[in-house]
């Protein structure tokens, strides 16, 4: 786990950082050139592209020492050099060392291109010579370094300014920043590394948010006395299953068996459901109406295959008022945003809510567009958890799991798990984890974190990450859940 903070928090250790006269920028660009000459040994030419702010003067920095040291480093300026305060030091340095401007950004001359154009404080649209600079640089196919934050990339949101820089590796400063685990951020900032530039921990305010990159500390609650009995480990009820999508339940049913649910039961809307699971006979097949009155129910799931017929709506608001932990998915959530009703219900619940909308869901909740979601999914959650007084759990590249006092992303996961049933399994993931006994926020989180690392080991023999299935997610997950790995690193 690794905390993870806002700009003001930012601002708060740099001010303190500063009146205490450290020479961030000196260090900041330093760090910049070590981790070149150290990573890319055969980086012999380097271009710095640098921007008129703070940003563009730890580029000259870095561009200085990598002259010292024997590249040939040269620096291309977006506007004409006119830098002020350590900037214009940085500057001068750069010039006494003998250092020369490159007259043009050519790309394929250069073995290593590092992105100083802008930082953390940039948020306005670029102007289209800028745009046509970056989307240069992202066609060039050469590997680039970004120094704090990739350029046009929002560090607090992950979202873009209509285009930002791709790095292969992003160097971040101070602290790490949220944006660059979570949306497009991902993909603009590649490999991240954190460089603190000295600052002692006493200057640190508490965290705003985590990055889960490692096995959650909560699963260690998980393990289980000698003196055990499927009792004690819960019994999950999961609802839905309407004609044309008996797979989902099924599938929510299979992942919260193998994660350890003591049992499992399934409740269709199809008249025309199985009897029994041939491939899971443990699991406990019925009609949707049979387990809603059914006695041994300790957490119930709504969504998975649920549809949004009459017979939904109603059994929907029947669970609604259930005074157990519900987990609410799918088209459970579609018929929420559709009813001001559900929405006052599920508010007034006093019984514990998650519920795990993708970004088209949560923007029906919201009543806003995905493209809404997608620029601020910390903010979208927080307000989701505060709307319906739920844990949420926003899906998507870098996952926010969060309630109205805390968020984490999860750091796991990839483009492998972009095909059907995921979401299913998912669910009955963490249905598993809850049931047995971990609190919602832990459990939603430790069930992201599983579910995104199993799609990380297959990739690791399926490189394109083509043909993943949600089944084999479950069992993968299982494997996680169980290995000796999870248990020597957990964080």
């Amino acid at each position: 786990m690794k905390p993870l903070f806002a700009l003001d928090s930012i601002r708060q250790i740099e001010t303190a950082a500063l009146g205490e006269g450290l020479p961030l920028m000196e260090r900041a660009g330093l760090a910049a050139a070590e981790l070149i000459l150290r990573q890319h040994p055969k980086a012999n030419r380097v271009l710095v592209l640098c921007g008129p702010g703070n940003n563009g003067g730890d580029g000259l920095v870095c561009a200085r020492i990598l002259h010292e040291n024997g590249l040939e480093s040269a620096c291309w300026f977006l506007n004409e050099p006119a830098y002020r305060g350590d900037a214009a030091q940085a500057f001068a340095c750069w010039q006494a060392a003998g250092s020369k401007p490159a007259p043009t950004p050519d790309f394929p001359r250069y073995d290593l291109i590092v992105d100083a154009l802008f930082g953390i404080g940039f948020s306005r649209e670029f102007d289209s010579r800028t745009q046509d600079l970056i989307r240069a640089l992202n066609a060039s196919g050469k590997p680039v370094l970004a120094i704090d934050v990739p350029s046009g990339l929002d560090a607090f949101t992950g979202a873009t300014h209509d285009i930002a820089v791709r790095a292969a590796q992003t160097l971040t400063y101070i602290v790490d920043k949220p944006g660059l685990h979570t949306g497009v951020g991902r993909d603009h900032a590649g490999l991240v590394e954190v460089e603190t530039l000295g600052i002692e921990a006493r200057h640190f305010p508490p965290a705003d948010g985590e990055l889960v990159d490692a096995p959650p500390a909560a699963l260690q609650k998980l393990q289980r006395p000698a003196d055990s009995h499927k009792g004690r480990f819960g019994s999950v009820a999961i609802f839905g299953g309407a004609d044309g999508m008996l797979g989902a339940p099924l599938l929510a049913g299979r992942a919260a068996l193998k994660l350890g649910t003591g049992k499992v039961r399934v409740g269709f809307l199809a008249e025309n459901h199985p009897a029994f699971d041939p491939a899971q006979p443990e699991l406990m097949l019925h009609s949707a109406q049979t387990l809603a009155t059914h006695p041994d129910k300790t957490l119930l799931v709504a969504g998975p295959g649920l549809g949004q017929s009459e017979a939904a709506l109603l059994l929907l608001k029947q669970l609604l008022h259930e005074p157990l932990p519900l987990i609410l998915d799918a088209d459970a959530l579609n018929l929420i945003a559709q009813q001001a009703g559900l929405q006052t219900l599920l508010h007034e619940r006093s019984a514990p809510s998650v519920i795990t909308p993708h970004p088209a869901e949560a923007a029906r909740l919201l009543g806003c567009t995905s493209r809404e979601i997608q620029r601020d999914r910390i903010g979208a959650a927080q307000t989701l958890a505060q709307r319906c007084n739920s844990t949420v759990q926003l899906k998507g590249t870098g996952t926010v799991v969060c309630t109205d006092q805390r968020w984490r992303i999860n750091g796991s996961g990839n483009a492998a798990l972009s095909n059907a049933g995921q979401g299913d399994a998912l669910c009955g993931i963490l249905a598993a984890l809850w049931a047995q006994g971990l609190d919602s926020f832990e459990a939603t989180s430790c069930a992201a974190w599983l579910h995104g690392a199993a799609a990380d080991v297959w990739r690791q023999t399926h490189p394109l990450g083509v043909g993943l299935t949600a089944s084999e997610v479950i069992d993968l997950s299982r494997g996680l859940l169980n290995s000796s790995a999870v248990n020597e690193n957990i964080s």
